[in-house]
This record gives C-alpha cells, sequence and structure tokens, in this order.
C-alpha cells in the first residue's frame, strides 16, 4: 500500500532532520558505508583472486605441486568471498533507501519487476486469505 501525500511529506522531512542531527547515523541507515566496505571485500577478493593465479602459474612452472594447490584454493576462497560480498549489497537490485526491490524477495536484475512479488508462501497465504474472504483465485 502506497503512502499517502501527506505520510510521504512527513517521511521525507523526518529522513531530513535525522541525517542533519546525524549524518553517520543517516548514512549507515542508507547503507551507504555497507555497501562501500563490501565494494572494498569485494575488490580485495578479486586481487587475492589474481594473486591466486599467478601463485598458480608459479608453481606450474616451477614443478612445486604444493605452491599449485595453494594457488588454487586461494582462488576458490577468494570467489567464494567475492559472491558472499556481491549478494551482501553489490550486485542485489536496491532502491534509494537500500533495501532490496520487489519487497524483500532475492535475485532479479535491477529496474526489472518480476510478475511474481515475494516468496511461494507468501503467495499461498495471499491465496488462502483471498480464498476466505470470498473472491475466489
Amino acid at each position: 500500500m502506497p503512502l499517502s501525500d501527506e505520510e510521504a511529506r512527513l517521511l521525507h522531512q523526518l529522513e531530513q532532520s535525522l541525517a542533519a542531527e546525524d549524518p553517520d547515523f543517516a548514512s549507515t541507515l542508507r547503507g551507504s558505508k555497507l555497501m562501500a566496505h563490501n565494494r572494498r571485500v569485494a575488490l580485495l577478493a578479486v586481487l587475492g583472486f589474481i594473486a591466486g593465479i599467478a601463485i598458480l602459474f608459479g608453481g606450474a612452472v616451477s614443478k612445486q605441486t604444493w605452491l599449485g594447490v595453494f594457488g588454487f584454493v586461494a582462488m576458490l576462497a577468494s570467489a567464494y568471498v567475492f559472491t558472499i560480498a556481491w549478494r551482501r549489497g553489490i550486485g542485489g537490485p536496491e532502491d534509494q533507501h537500500g533495501t532490496p526491490a520487489g519487497g524483500g524477495s532475492r535475485g532479479g536484475r535491477p529496474g526489472r519487476q518480476s510478475k511474481r512479488s515475494g516468496s511461494f508462501v507468501d503467495r499461498m497465504e495471499e491465496r488462502w486469505q483471498r480464498r476466505r474472504d470470498g473472491d475466489g483465485l
């Protein structure tokens, strides 16, 4: 349910006063610090992946298997850390307040709305409520 004009105006005034009183807290609520942290983690993960490739090749050239295995493990760990950082805030579709678009559903592309929003359980509960109210399917 969308906000009325009066509610939207009051919310905007509250956001402005919060930002004026405590900018650090306001930016934390917006998620900008969290996104910056996730970007740094993702960048370090990319650099770790590149270093893992270099170690892997160094192990292959020097014929030291343990060094190649270490490089491969470093690559896997870096890819895992990058994936976690990406899911936490870099690549997910978010609106201007840092909340996921589509009512909190995961996945999807930015700017693209799916026909079905919410989880399977939410949709089933909605259908059940409509059935109970007599609106049918």
